[in-house]
């Protein structure tokens, strides 16, 4: 009696399975900062939204142009941003975003300090957590 028991509870742990949703999020948030080392005018933000569509269409022509980008925040102090974007046209943004080389003929570079299904984990940042 006591192995039937055991032989049960032993099917019922075999029946258990673990699912994981892929990409269940219907959009994808990242943290940037665009970085310009020699100084000069800092872009708005209508200007800086302009730079990521013109880096889009660059890399992946009009249908990358084409894609829903919005600039969430936006603070030209430290020219950092949070972007959403479609969850499918991350990587497109994101490799457009990494090969942009200039602004208004000057040196650049966009760096994704963070990226996430969930616009609440860019909240804050424990590397940057002052004690």
């Amino acid at each position: 009696r006591a192995g039937g028991r055991m032989a049960r509870a032993a099917a019922a742990a075999a029946t258990f399975e673990r699912r994981v949703l892929r990409a269940a999020a219907e959009h994808q948030y990242l943290r940037v900062r665009l970085e310009l080392p020699d100084g000069g005018a800092r872009p708005n933000v209508a200007q800086l939204k302009q730079l990521v569509v013109s880096a889009l269409r660059e890399l992946h022509g009009e249908v990358g142009a084409a894609l829903p980008v919005d600039i969430l925040t936006y603070d030209e102090k430290t020219l950092s941003a949070i972007l959403r974007v479609i969850s499918s046209g991350l990587v497109k943004l994101w490799s457009a975003l990494t090969l942009l080389g200039s602004y208004q003929n000057r040196r650049c570079a966009f760096r994704v300090l963070q990226t996430s299904p969930f616009l609440l984990a860019l909240a804050g940042n424990s590397r940057e957590l002052v004690l």
